[in-house]
C-alpha cells in the first residue's frame, strides 16, 4: 500500500514509519520542513513532502503532489502550544477535506479514550483529542479508524517520561486520590501493531479502544512498576485533596519535560481512562508473543540502551536518538550532553587541523 504519515517526527510516528517500511509499504511522510527529517534513519526510504496542517491550503497541495494514497495516518497534535485546542480542530478539518478531495480511502487517527459525561467537563487535552476525531469524520470523506489509547509506555513517551522524572527526583512521592483512577496503559510496541494493521480496509471503519493485557490497572500501577524496575526505595504518601491542576503546575516545575506540555497532560489525570470495549482484538490478531504486559514494557523502557537510530532499535521501548533530548532520565540526559560536547570539540579540532595542514 501507499501510506502517508503525518506527525512522522513524533514519538509514535517515527516508530510507525519503521514498521510500515518493514512490512513492505510505500511510505510518504509530511513535515513543515521536510529537510528536518534527514535526522531519521528512514529518510532515504520514504517520500518526504512539505505540508503545514495549520494552513488551509497546504494539505490540498501536498496530497495533490503525493500521488495515490491508500490510507493517511493522522498523528498531528499541538498539545503544549498556545490555544492548541482550536488549532488542532482546524488542522484536522484541513487535512480531512484535502484527503476527501484527493480520493484517499481511509484516515487512521490515534487519539485518547473519551470518558463518559459532558465533554465540557473534560480537560482541554481530552476534549481536543475527542473533537479532532469528530473533525476528521466527513460524511463524504474517507472512512475513519479512530484508535483510542491511554498512557503509552516506552522510553521517550511523554507520559512515561513524566512518571520517570517524578519517581527519580522525589524521595517522598505524594499520591492524590485520583492516582487510583482506572487506567489501561498500552506498550508502544502494541500501539504500532494496531496502527499498522488497521490501514487494511478489511478492518471496518469505526472507533476502537486499544489497551494492554493488564486488567484492573490504575494510574498508580505504572508508578509502582517503575519503582519496582529501578529498585530504589521511595516513600509514597497519600495526599487525597490535591487536584490534578495543582499537581500539574507543581510537576511542570519538577520535570525537564516542557512545562506547558506537562501541565496539559497531568491536568487530564482526574478522569478514569480505561477501555470501554475490546472489539479490536476480534479483528486484529495479537502480535507474536501476545500483547505486552505493563511490567515488561516498563522494564524495557527503564533498561534502554544508549540512543540508537529509530529503525535500528532492538526494542521499540528503547530510546531513539531522535527522541526528545529531555527523554531518558537524568543520567541519560547527562550522557547525551557529554556526547554532544565531545562531538562538537572533536569537530572543532578536526577543523583546526584541516586549516593548519591545508
Amino acid at each position: 500500500m501507499r501510506l502517508l504519515v503525518t506527525g512522522a517526527s513524533g514519538y509514535v510516528g517515527s516508530r510507525l514509519v519503521c514498521d510500515l517500511l518493514a512490512r513492505g509499504h510505500d511510505v510518504v511522510v509530511t513535515s513543515r520542513r521536510p529537510e528536518s527529517l534527514r535526522r531519521f534513519s528512514w529518510y532515504e526510504q520514504v517520500t518526504p513532502i512539505q505540508m503545514d496542517a495549520d494552513d488551509p491550503y497546504s494539505p490540498g497541495e501536498a496530497l495533490a503532489g503525493a500521488g495515490t494514497i491508500d490510507a493517511l495516518y493522522y498523528l498531528v497534535h499541538g498539545i503544549g502550544q498556545s490555544d492548541f485546542h482550536n488549532t488542532d480542530i482546524k488542522a484536522a478539518r484541513h487535512v480531512a477535506r484535502a484527503a476527501r478531495d484527493a480520493g484517499v480511502g481511509r484516515i487512521v487517527y490515534l487519539g485518547g479514550f473519551v470518558p463518559e459525561g459532558d465533554r465540557e467537563d473534560l480537560s482541554d487535552h481530552l476534549r481536543s483529542r475527542a473533537e479532532v476525531g469528530d473533525a476528521l469524520r466527513l460524511a463524504d470523506g474517507p472512512d475513519l479508524v479512530w484508535l483510542r489509547a491511554a498512557v503509552i509506555l516506552g522510553a521517550g513517551s511523554t507520559s512515561f517520561e513524566i512518571i520517570r522524572y517524578v519517581a527519580d527526583r522525589l524521595a517522598v512521592i505524594p499520591e492524590p486520590s485520583w492516582i487510583d483512577n482506572p487506567m489501561d496503559p498500552i506498550a508502544v510496541r502494541d500501539v504500532i501493531h494496531y496502527l499498522a494493521a488497521v490501514s487494511d480496509r478489511q478492518i471496518p471503519a469505526g472507533a476502537y479502544d486499544i489497551a494492554g493485557p493488564d486488567v484492573g490497572a490504575r494510574y498508580g500501577s505504572v508508578l509502582g512498576e517503575y519503582l519496582r524496575a529501578i529498585k530504589q526505595p521511595r516513600v509514597r504518601v497519600p495526599l487525597p485533596f490535591v487536584n490534578s491542576r495543582l499537581a500539574a503546575r507543581v510537576t511542570g516545575r519538577l520535570v525537564p519535560v516542557p512545562t506547558s506540555l506537562t501541565v496539559d497532560l497531568v491536568s487530564s489525570l482526574s478522569h478514569p481512562m480505561s477501555a470501554s470495549e475490546h472489539k479490536i482484538r476480534e479483528l486484529v490478531p495479537d502480535p507474536e508473543g501476545g500483547l505486552t504486559p505493563m511490567r515488561v514494557a516498563v522494564m524495557s523502557s527503564v533498561h534502554t540502551n544508549a540512543p540508537r537510530p529509530v529503525c535500528e532499535l532492538a526494542d521499540p521501548h528503547h530510546l531513539a536518538d531522535t527522541d526528545p533530548q529531555w527523554a531518558g532520565g537524568d543520567m541519560m540526559r547527562a550522557w547525551r550532553r557529554v556526547g554532544s560536547v565531545v562531538g562538537a570539540t572533536a569537530g572543532g579540532v578536526r577543523g583546526v587541523v584541516s586549516l593548519l595542514t591545508g
